[in-house]
């Protein structure tokens, strides 16, 4: 007897309105291709917690923020962490999926990182600019974004949002993984047209540049986009690590390089059902 096709609860909000952009698309096309290696079941976000037991592994995809349904979430999380279950991108993150106080973080531990403060002692820290954008550390999506000022920070450096100097890039670009493996770029030619991506020749540079965040965050399985902005001088900044429910723009992929990102990604979630369980 053959042995049963691996299980997966695939957690999808396909009614997301993202801006300017159809977010389920990317999930109907991912499911219609992973559902020739798995048992498949989709489900909406806040089903995740009540319908995860039963499944070999429970495969967080373009869910939306999760500031919108963050007690959900929380209940989430250590629902999957009590039982061990097996999460894909794995609960360990230490980027986005816990908010971004990392860019803080980085930014003091000296990495490549746009300058980033949260508090009104510490806005020396930042390069002088006539505007900053201020976002929130738990926000996503540019939800909250502002752009402000020198002269109306300093009420607002308080802790619970982050200031950064609005740096004048050339462009930005993203770099996506699979585990450790990374499989293409994608940059925005136009700074004014951020949404309009196209295939990007990823340097030597460029990939060192990536890999070390890929690196500093240590997941080993799951899908992780690096954003970066390219600086006045030249050089990389950090702009985020999404580690939590990257949107992967397949749409923008010539078919041979999005057939290469779906072949890398069922062998890789192929490997992680295969694991021993998380102890509870």
């Amino acid at each position: 007897m053959p042995a049963a096709r691996p299980r997966i609860l695939y957690v999808t909000d396909l009614a997301y309105p993202a801006r300017g952009r159809r977010y389920c698309d990317e999930d109907i096309l991912l499911t219609s291709r992973l559902r020739e290696h798995f048992d498949l079941a989709l489900c909406h976000p806040l089903d995740a917690a009540a319908l995860m037991d039963g499944h070999d592994a429970v495969v967080v995809r373009n869910s939306g923020p999760v500031l919108g349904y963050q007690r959900e979430y929380e209940a989430f999380r250590e629902r999957a962490l009590n039982t061990g279950a097996r999460v894909y991108n794995p609960l360990t993150g230490k980027a986005d999926m816990r908010g971004k106080q990392y860019l803080l973080d980085l930014s003091a531990a000296g990495f490549p990182v746009i300058p980033t403060v949260d508090r009104v002692a510490d806005l020396h820290r930042l390069p002088a600019a006539e505007r900053y954008v201020v976002k929130p550390k738990l926000g996503a999506d540019s939800l909250g974004l502002r752009t402000l000022p020198a002269g109306r920070l300093t009420g607002l450096a308080d802790g619970t949002v982050l200031i950064q100097p609005c740096v004048d890039f050339a462009y930005e670009v993203s770099f996506y993984f699979v585990d450790d493996d990374f499989q293409y770029a994608l940059y925005a030619p136009d700074p004014e047209r951020r949404w309009e991506l196209v295939p990007y020749r990823a340097t030597a540079a460029d990939l060192e540049f990536a890999r070390r965040f890929i690196d500093w965050n240590g997941l080993g399985h799951g899908i992780q986009r690096v954003d970066a902005c390219r600086a006045p001088d030249g050089e990389l900044l950090l702009v985020e690590l999404e580690d939590l429910n990257p949107y992967l723009s397949l749409d923008a992929l010539p078919e041979e390089a999005r057939d290469a990102f779906v072949g890398a990604l069922t062998s890789s979630l192929g490997r992680f059902v295969q694991q021993a369980p998380v102890p509870a």
